[in-house]
């Protein structure tokens, strides 16, 4: 068996579909308020790697973050070390593909672009040997996976937070992660309705509920430490991101400064990156976005890395993947959900362009039994929502 060709198919984002204002701190909250604005808006949004073989199987993977650039770096720097390749050979492949662009990558576009390329060989493997990929993985290790949902973006209004989470709890969910939405510049009112925010959720689920919160990297040491202490009563599972990736140095002290665990990684890449964050001791828990930071063949890496330091793996987001690679470790507890009927962005549009994506059923998702990733793509989806060739060239 051959590679015979590497499709990449640029979509745009489905139409926002919002229930009043929802907000998230971020990065960008260091800015004067009239300058924070949110992420720019961008033609492609999405992007499905395809890789084809000459016995006509097919696979399918997903760049972390969809942008036109990814397309360019899968079409110039990586499809040409790829076609003509077995597609099994995938510690070769990855290992090529990384050390061939490390000139202009080593992390972020180019290893997003790597990693959906990964996620369509294993892809292509379990559909040739007719099995699922967790059993190419070493086998299931559990039926089911508890899932967690994660939504509860900030709102001014804390009725309908309370009734967001407490809606969760009766779709049979016992855990939930929600969004704080102040930050640094806004003070000590910020911080109040931070503490407000977190304080309706655990009113609405009760006390035997996992709940954790999202800072989104919008956080400084200092606001981080008196922030979390002041959550200490509200009994969070874990505080993920207060802080941009790169200050690892700032993971170390807020976590030897509080009782909360501390949640990184969805913004990290290689097992490089990970053993930084398990050998320094900055995190409780490790979230690998599995098509960001380099696929699944990187993913077993860090899975393994993070066993050895007894420190559990709960990838970023509840794509097929990381069903898979959940599904055959004993050290990935939870899975993220994100729930379709409250907003439709970002993570959602899985479910949107692929038929089979995990779906939850009283808060736990069933492991596929279908070859491969188990997931199709839908066309008519596809085809909706897909950017032309025109469309790219006029930027």
């Amino acid at each position: 068996m051959r590679i015979v060709d590497v499709e990449t198919i640029c979509l745009r984002e489905p139409e926002h579909r919002e229930n009043g204002r929802m907000w998230v701190t971020n990065p960008l909250d260091v800015f004067e308020p009239e300058l924070r604005g949110g992420y720019p808006s961008q033609l492609v949004t999405n992007v499905i790697a395809r890789v084809v073989t000459d016995d006509g199987l097919d696979g399918l993977g997903t760049v972390g973050v969809g942008s036109v650039a990814s397309k360019a770096v899968i079409d110039h720097h990586l499809k040409p070390l790829l076609v003509g390749e077995d597609p099994f050979a995938v510690e070769r492949l990855w290992e090529r593909m990384f050390r061939a662009t490390l000139n202009i990558g080593r992390k972020g576009l180019v290893l997003e672009s790597i990693s959906a390329l990964d996620i369509a060989l294993w892809d292509i493997m379990g559909k040739a040997t007719g099995q699922p990929v967790y059993n190419l993985l070493g086998g299931r290790t559990k039926n089911r996976i508890r899932a967690y949902v994660s939504q509860n973006y900030a709102r001014e209004d804390l009725g309908l937070v309370r009734d967001e989470a407490a809606g969760y709890m009766e779709r049979g969910f016992t855990a939930l992660k929600m969004r704080f939405g102040y930050g640094p510049r806004d003070g000590e009112a910020g911080k109040r309705k931070n503490y407000e925010l977190v304080a309706a959720v655990r009113e609405a689920i009760g006390p035997d509920v996992d709940l954790m919160a999202d800072a989104y990297m919008g956080w400084d040491v200092s606001y981080a430490v008196d922030m979390i202490h002041r959550l200490e009563d509200l009994r969070l599972r874990w505080v993920e991101e207060p802080i941009v990736p790169d200050n690892i140095d700032g993971y170390v002290r807020i976590r030897a400064s509080v009782r909360t665990p501390i949640a990184a990684g969805e913004h990290e890449f290689t097992r490089w990156g990970y053993r930084e964050l398990l050998q320094r001791g900055a995190v409780d828990v490790l979230q690998p976005d599995v098509n960001r930071m380099g696929g699944i063949t990187e993913a077993r890496k860090v899975f393994a890395l993070a066993s050895a330091f007894d420190v559990p793996v709960i990838p970023h987001s509840s794509q097929s993947h990381n069903a898979h690679l959940i599904g055959a470790s004993l050290n990935a507890p939870l899975i993220e959900y994100f729930p379709r009927d409250t907003i439709r962005t970002g993570y959602m549009f899985c479910h949107e362009f692929f038929d089979g994506e995990p779906e939850v059923q009283d808060g736990f998702i069933a492991l596929p039994e279908e070859p491969g990733l188990g997931i199709r793509l839908n066309e008519e989806v596809v085809e909706r929502y897909r950017v032309s060739a025109d469309e790219l060239a006029a930027g």
